[in-house]
């Protein structure tokens, strides 16, 4: 997210993905790089070499690529002499990450690179694979000496970062024994998303909502990422995570600290990411016993969903079939600083819900004063400031407005910024963007080490008490469902209730 973007003319580019044939590549970074170059920008002098244990030549490698850009890309293929050019950037390397050979043959790549383009290659380390190898690769890479150079090597790392506060501590302090804290690219796709880089714009660039944005006008916070899928083919992946793992450390605090930050000094990126920091920093810490009152976890169960039954967590392939593992977190938070003191913020996600949806809810404080009568103001509702992710991407600011008529009858109405409406071009995926901004070497929309230790510091207390004490509720929700009635009586205590957009009709 660069100040200023543009073509990569003046720079070369290395590209390594370690897990070249795997599905994150396929579906994700071969589209987003193909996308980039059909946009020109790319530089003149790039190269991408997939590195994987499948017995493939090259050749073949790119063939299985076409394929993959064909059915994921948001642009599809698009001209065949387009394409061809591409691949022709394109290479793949038969590698076991374990084996001395792999990087001898990565610094072979490279000198070859600096030799036929007389120029000093950004070199950049994409570990799309399980976490279980980023320690192992990163020590390979300083072991062949192929992560010295701080100007131009970088190092791409997927989540999950870490499975708790010890695990990530230590990888950090691998990763930093290697790698400036410049070199580090910690990714998170939600923040390429263009509705949540919207965010720092939305705030940021405009005066009218800065007095607005505080204790002072801020009823309560909603953030709420709800998907209708379960996991799938996931299940293994998902029993030692669970939803608080999977998405409240990662993509929901980043959606908060986007919300509660500080207005930054200027737009650099570690003065932006400080800001973030302060936000969880300021959160207040659980307790044990506090964490009852103010959490609630789910497992969802079987049900049906657009007419097909679907199993239960329980059932999902890979799961145990005694399984604690939460598939639904919802987290009463408070902010203790001046800006945001006495507010509640409410976070909620899970698998299995109603509707797949992304949505950030500001409520605001009712007028201090009602001066209407009780037959004008049936359907009377505090103000909201909506923020949509997905499936729309839209704000949306819902006001009371006069009904048309005689009579001095209230109702609500939405005053709307929608994407799809506003402008006609196609919107990037996340991966361009943040692919992009690696090559750019700017690190504003990824987390910092202190920013991921930090989420996983306020997250362990209910980790530990989750993880420590058996639920004898699961399953305690259905398919097709808002999740555990915990959750409608953890945010109704406080007299509120979840938001959710209404679901448009299909076509």
């Amino acid at each position: 997210m660069a100040q200023t973007k543009g073509p990569l003319t003046s720079q070369s580019i290395l590209f390594f993905i370690f897990g070249g044939t795997g599905d994150l590549t396929s579906r994700k970074l071969i589209p987003a790089l193909y996308n980039l170059f059909i946009d020109g920008w790319l530089p003149q002098n790039f190269k991408i070499i997939g590195l994987g244990r499948t017995s493939q030549t090259a050749q073949q490698f790119r063939d299985a690529l076409k394929t993959d850009v064909s059915s994921f890309s948001r642009r599809s293929l698009g001209k065949e002499e387009t394409w061809n050019e591409f691949a022709g950037h394109v290479d793949f390397l038969v590698s076991d990450i374990g084996a001395d050979k792999t990087y001898d043959d990565i610094g072979g790549h490279i000198s070859s690179a600096r030799e036929s383009w007389n120029a000093e290659p950004c070199v950049i380390y994409y570990l799309a694979v399980a976490p279980r190898f980023f320690g192992p690769i990163a020590t390979s890479l300083s072991k062949h000496g192929l992560a010295s150079n701080s100007n131009s090597a970088r190092i791409v790392i997927e989540k999950p970062f870490g499975t708790d506060l010890a695990s990530a501590l230590e990888l950090n302090k691998l990763l930093t024994s290697i790698f400036d804290e410049s070199q580090i690219y910690r990714i998170d796709h939600y923040l390429g998303k263009e509705t949540v880089q919207n965010i720092l714009a939305f705030r940021f660039a405009n005066s009218i909502l800065e007095p607005l944005w505080n204790r002072n006008y801020i009823d309560h916070v909603q953030i709420s990422v709800t998907e209708q899928l379960g996991v799938g083919d996931r299940g293994g992946y998902y029993d030692e995570a669970g939803a608080l793992r999977d998405m409240v450390q990662n993509h929901i605090l980043q959606l908060l600290c986007l919300i509660a930050m500080e207005p930054p000094v200027n737009f650099q990126a570690d003065e932006v990411r400080n800001r973030k920091v302060d936000v969880l920093h300021a959160m207040r810490k659980f307790h044990p016993e506090e964490i009852q009152k103010n959490t609630v976890r789910g497992q969802y169960s079987k049900g049906w969903i657009e007419g097909k039954e679907v199993p239960g967590y329980r059932e999902e392939g890979g799961v145990d079939t005694e399984s604690n593992t939460e598939t639904f977190a919802a987290i009463k938070f408070f902010i203790d600083n001046w800006r945001w003191n006495g507010v509640p913020f409410y976070l909620r996600t899970g698998k299995r819900m109603h509707q797949s949806s992304s949505i950030i809810s500001i409520q605001f404080k009712d007028v201090p004063h009602m001066i209407f009568p009780t037959g004008a103001i049936e359907g009377w509702q505090q103000n909201r400031l909506i923020i949509s992710i997905q499936p729309e991407m839209s704000i949306r600011i819902q006001v009371q407005g006069k009904r048309p008529g005689l009579d001095m009858t209230l109702n609500p109405v939405d005053l709307v910024f929608d994407y799809s409406g506003t402008y006609k071009g196609e919107t990037p995926e996340a991966y361009e963007t943040l692919l992009l901004d690696t090559m750019l070497g700017d690190q504003t929309l990824f987390m910092r080490g202190d920013q991921v230790e930090a989420a996983w510091e306020l997250l362990m207390p209910i980790l530990s008490t989750w993880t420590g004490k058996k639920s004898l509720s699961f399953p305690n929700y259905p398919a097709d469902s808002w999740g555990p009635e915990a959750a409608e009586a953890l945010i109704a205590r406080d007299g509120f209730h979840w938001f959710a957009l209404p679901l448009k009709q299909k076509k």
